[in-house]
């Protein structure tokens, strides 16, 4: 029996995956070339356009935080910023941030969902100037849809942050409420809080560190570190003077006695040979 044809063809337009049926009777070859042909770069018409610093920094201190904590427990969690992810024959996407478990922390170009063999567990997205509707509405639709666990939303110029998570069984989200000011993640087994205008992630009570922070701890213990060095190096200045004075004290010494011990020898000398005089005179009176 001929097998029935498997190709696919990318429109640049709207990129997509293919459905997942058409993807499992694809060979390693005609996946690779899909996968080969996915785009990671869009344009901006397919993405919410660039709002600067102010939304950049949070996704990154985000990721760099979360990727550093996860690195620093051993437990294997794929984050990424922008990321295009093709669910099958779904419409390409790149959330803020995407955390997926359980899978191998790599480089990637984009995420496939047919390729990586599991979907997005958590989306976050940073809100700035954008339309609140895409991020509040729309994504809360189409990601609960999709299978996302968790879905985040933090509304840094409303100094807001809502969270949503799948109910059980169910295709639609229902929000996290809020404990004690903070919202708790099931999916990275932290909380998320906010601190003024900075979004923060919470390991019980304590904050997970910034690359910022953690760069200024180094550069306090660096300085503490060249302090006891300093200081350790002035102890060792005055013990090597302190051993110069008593090595040199010691060679006055030695040298003193080594006098005393010729004015001795003379003193031996003179005398002997006065002795010696003194019985030859003896003897010539005689």
């Amino acid at each position: 029996m001929q097998r029935a044809p498997t190709s696919w063809e990318i429109d640049p337009d709207d990129p997509r995956a293919p459905p997942q049926e058409l993807w499992d009777r694809m060979t390693p070859e005609e996946r690779q070339r899909v996968l080969d042909m996915l785009p990671s770069e869009f344009e901006v018409s397919e993405a919410s356009p660039p709002e600067g610093d102010f939304h950049f920094n949070p996704k990154v201190a985000a990721r760099d935080a979360l990727g550093g904590y996860f690195q620093r427990i051993g437990r294997r969690v794929y984050l990424a910023c922008e990321l295009p992810v093709y669910y099958p024959a779904e419409r390409m996407f790149a959330p803020d941030l995407i955390a997926v478990l359980d899978v191998e922390v790599k480089e990637r170009a984009h995420w496939s969902v047919s390729a990586e063999g599991k979907g997005v567990d958590l989306a976050l997205e940073i809100l700035w100037r954008g339309k609140s509707k895409k991020d509040l509405e729309v994504n809360v639709t189409r990601y609960a849809s999709l299978g996302i666990s968790e879905y985040f939303v933090f509304d840094r110029r409303r100094r807001q942050l809502r969270g949503f998570r799948l109910a059980q069984g169910s295709a639609r989200y229902q929000p996290i409420v809020p404990q004690e000011g903070r919202l708790a993640s099931a999916v990275l087994d932290l909380d998320l809080g906010l601190e003024q205008d900075r979004l923060r992630f919470f390991h019980g009570q304590t904050a997970l560190p910034e690359t910022r922070e953690l760069l200024a701890r180094l550069g306090t213990m660096l300085g503490d570190l060249e302090a006891r060095i300093e200081r350790t190096e002035l102890r060792l200045d005055e013990e090597r003077r302190r051993l110069d004075e008593e090595r040199q004290r010691a060679d006055e010494e030695r040298q003193r006695a080594d006098e005393e011990r010729q004015r001795a020898d003379e003193a031996e000398r003179r005398l002997a040979e006065a002795l010696a005089e003194l019985t030859r005179l003896k003897r010539e009176r005689r």
